[in-house]
């Protein structure tokens, strides 16, 4: 099975919740198991939030692209922003790592995403924004679990 689908949309912390379902509803047809598919709405819900606090600053007037495809039991899933990017990648995945502590972000997301998934990309330059890219094998989780 090969399919794709891309998302563009606001800046604006409601549409976390979209993007969660809409990536949600594309992998669906792959058959996930519950515990897959909340994996997979929290690592979106964590790089969504991401573009939306740190690369965006919650700029309403900025958009977070979001581009997935399945190919075989395999997804890959692009989140993206043009806004302030990172400047410490390394610094940025440390777990607790945030740079917004003034508001109670836990600084988890990468881990979150690296443990979520079988390979976590992040590319991002200053000035430029961030793009996250992730795989996950569900070929391979099924296997590992029977």
């Amino acid at each position: 099975m090969n399919n794709a689908m891309e998302l563009k949309f606001r800046s604006v912390s409601e549409n976390e919740a979209f993007a969660r379902v809409s990536v949600a509803a594309f992998v669906s047809q792959i058959d996930p198991n519950m515990d897959e598919l909340t994996e997979i709405k929290t690592v979106v819900s964590e790089a969504v939030t991401n573009a939306i606090i740190h690369g965006y600053e919650e700029d309403p007037n900025q958009y977070v692209y979001i581009s997935c495809s399945l190919t075989d039991q395999t997804l890959s899933v692009l989140i993206e922003d043009e806004g302030m990017g990172i400047d410490n990648i390394d610094l940025a995945k440390e777990p607790l790592y945030t740079s917004k502590p003034e508001l109670e972000r836990s600084g988890m997301g990468f881990t979150i995403m690296e443990n979520f998934m079988d390979k976590v990309e992040i590319i991002s330059h200053p000035g430029e924004g961030t793009k996250v890219r992730m795989t996950k094998d569900f070929q391979t989780s099924k296997t590992m679990c029977n």
